[in-house]
């Protein structure tokens, strides 16, 4: 009698808490190992242009040049040693992975503005642009994953935005950037990028997650102009240690991280839980009503 009770219950719970995950998608994820130690990675150049507020660390390797600290602020910065030369090989790896994840859905030709898209992984055969707001939806999951497979270029429009809701968070979104990635004036961008070549972040253009140039190419660069950056933690990563703002930034201190992981309490699984518990106690309740009647 208990096994079907307890079986009802699980089964809530798991319904509950069953990721929308990229668990289907072919091949091996792309897990970005010392990579994600970074805020900012690139193989030739890192170059900075005023009051630039990264909360996490710059790696470079094998360039050594990094200019713009100060006036903008960053985390430590390891130059063409042994921890940037890994982190740029592990970026590698990451890379081929997302680009050889299995697609979900093609949208070459299609402006990502006012899309909405569930964990998965998207295809543009070239280039890749948007305009307004792309939403990202972990359907009430936090292990959602997903992965823009971009041919060519990635550029967004001045003042554009991704929206993550119900449980994505900013670490699971990878943009693998065949060449290179232009993130435009005030843009709100969210995730890893992965570019072949480039990263350039315009004026006041801010990012939850990290700009990883030089993949494949060793002329690798991340160009920054009075930018905000935030290296997400979760995904196995820590939280990063604090970075004090530069003088005249007057970019946000925090980047609209999704309320599930605040003070990394997981919400979504907690509230699962208590409702796989409830609907164990439901049955419960149910069978004994019936033998009250019988």
């Amino acid at each position: 009698m208990r096994r079907p009770i307890f079986a009802v219950g699980l089964s809530g719970l798991i319904l509950l808490t069953w990721p929308a995950t990229g668990l289907a998608l072919g091949g091996p994820l792309p897990n970005i190992g010392t990579a994600g130690n970074y805020a900012v990675l690139a193989a030739a150049t890192v170059t900075n242009t005023g009051p630039s507020w990264i909360t996490g660390q710059i790696g470079l390797s094998p360039g050594t040049s990094v200019t713009g600290f100060p006036p903008g602020t960053s985390g430590h910065q390891d130059v063409a040693n042994g921890a940037a030369v890994q982190a740029m090989l592990d970026l590698t790896t990451a890379y081929n992975n997302a680009a050889g994840a299995t697609t979900t859905a093609t949208l070459t030709g299609q402006d990502l503005g006012n899309k909405t898209l569930v964990p998965g992984a998207y295809k543009y055969a070239s280039s890749a642009g948007l305009t307004g707001t792309l939403t990202l939806d972990g359907g009430g999951s936090t292990t959602g994953l997903w992965i823009f497979q971009i041919g060519s270029t990635l550029t967004t429009a001045s003042s554009s935005r991704v929206s993550l809701i119900n449980g994505a968070q900013p670490c699971d979104v990878f943009w693998q950037v065949g060449s290179s990635a232009t993130i435009g004036t005030a843009t709100a961008f969210v995730g890893n990028i992965l570019a072949n070549t480039s990263i350039t972040m315009t004026t006041g253009a801010t990012l939850n997650g990290r700009a990883l140039a030089g993949a494949i190419s060793s002329s690798g660069a991340v160009t920054l102009d009075t930018n905000r950056i935030i290296q997400p933690s979760g995904c196995g990563y820590a939280v990063p240690a604090y970075v004090g703002p530069p003088v005249g930034n007057i970019l946000p201190a925090t980047l609209g991280v999704p309320w599930e992981l605040i003070n990394e309490i997981p919400w979504l699984l907690v509230i699962a839980v208590g409702a796989g518990f409830g609907a164990t106690v439901l049955v419960v309740s149910s069978r004994r009503r019936r033998r009250r009647r019988a």
